[in-house]
């Protein structure tokens, strides 16, 4: 009798530290969330406000003017949102695809070759990931700019968007194509009469959705959100994106923090709406990576 009430005592002990240890955490990861989210809140707030009742007290929930969207109204006009929104979306777009289907089919190779050649290739581009960007991009400035002239036109951005994110979609790819796809459905489409580029098309590209998920949100969200790359390749009003656009309401001596809050969050928000419609396909791309 007095090892089971040892035991129980063990256990109830044990129980009890468990569930200290489960609140601790859940406290700890609020604290966490809370730290991150409080800004973004922030922006939202004050997006509704007066530059004046932001600089007073930009903690409050209402400004002393009261609630409106003026600064929505008067930042959709002076970014010209519509032209910088299809900026950004035919950039981004046509960048995302091509990012998709060209390192999708690059990575294809690189596996099922095996050659000697499509292992060089993969080498060199997991060695260009470690190549900040900051130190090409003067050189890059200069040589598609002076030398080829080709900055101010979408197209430029477009290809240099590709270029850069090759590298990380390739290896993704490459994982998943290692031990996601077997290679039996792809004898079997042989014998069926299936060419390459078909079987590739018709059973290798579907079998790779959570991966291609979570690189379209991945690459879409970087290049909606860049601004380095496209102010130095972009210089024309007209062409600008939605970042670029933003800067319009920084002045040299002031700046109106209001239109500069709602111009983000105008920016911020295609690109939340395309996560929310992703996530799942995301997560289960993320978990199929990590186990495999």
């Amino acid at each position: 009798m007095a090892v089971q009430k040892n035991s129980l005592d063990t256990n109830q002990i044990g129980g009890v530290r468990r569930v200290i240890i489960n609140i601790a955490t859940f406290a700890l990861l609020i604290i966490a969330a809370l730290f991150y989210l409080v800004p973004f809140a922030m922006v939202i707030i004050n997006s509704f406000k007066e530059k004046r009742d932001i600089i007073k007290n930009p903690f409050a929930l209402i400004g002393a003017g009261g609630f409106g969207v003026e600064n929505y109204v008067k930042a959709f006009k002076q970014m010209e949102f519509l032209k910088a929104f299809g900026n950004s979306l035919f950039i981004t777009g046509l960048s995302t695809l091509l990012v998709i289907t060209l390192s999708a089919m690059v990575a294809y190779y690189i596996v099922r070759s095996n050659s000697v050649i499509g292992k060089v290739i993969f080498a060199m581009m997991i060695a260009s990931m470690i190549i900040p960007f900051q130190s090409i991009m003067i050189p890059l400035v200069s040589i598609y700019g002076a030398q080829l002239n080709m900055l101010n036109h979408r197209l430029s951005l477009i290809f240099m968007h590709t270029g850069f994110a090759m590298s990380m979609s390739v290896f993704m790819y490459n994982g998943f194509l290692k031990s996601g796809v077997p290679r039996s459905l792809e004898e079997a489409a042989y014998i069926d009469g299936c060419g390459k580029f078909q079987t590739f098309r018709m059973i290798v590209f579907p079998l790779l959705k959570p991966t291609t998920a979570t690189l379209v949100i991945l690459n879409a969200m970087q290049f909606w959100n860049d601004y380095l790359l496209p102010s130095l390749v972009l210089g024309k009003k007209p062409l600008f994106t939605l970042p670029l656009s933003t800067y319009s309401f920084y002045g040299t001596y002031s700046s109106d923090y209001g239109l500069i809050m709602a111009a983000l969050v105008l920016t911020l928000l295609p690109i939340l709406i395309l996560y929310f419609f992703l996530q799942k396909q995301i997560i289960a791309g993320m978990v199929a990576g990590a186990v495999k």
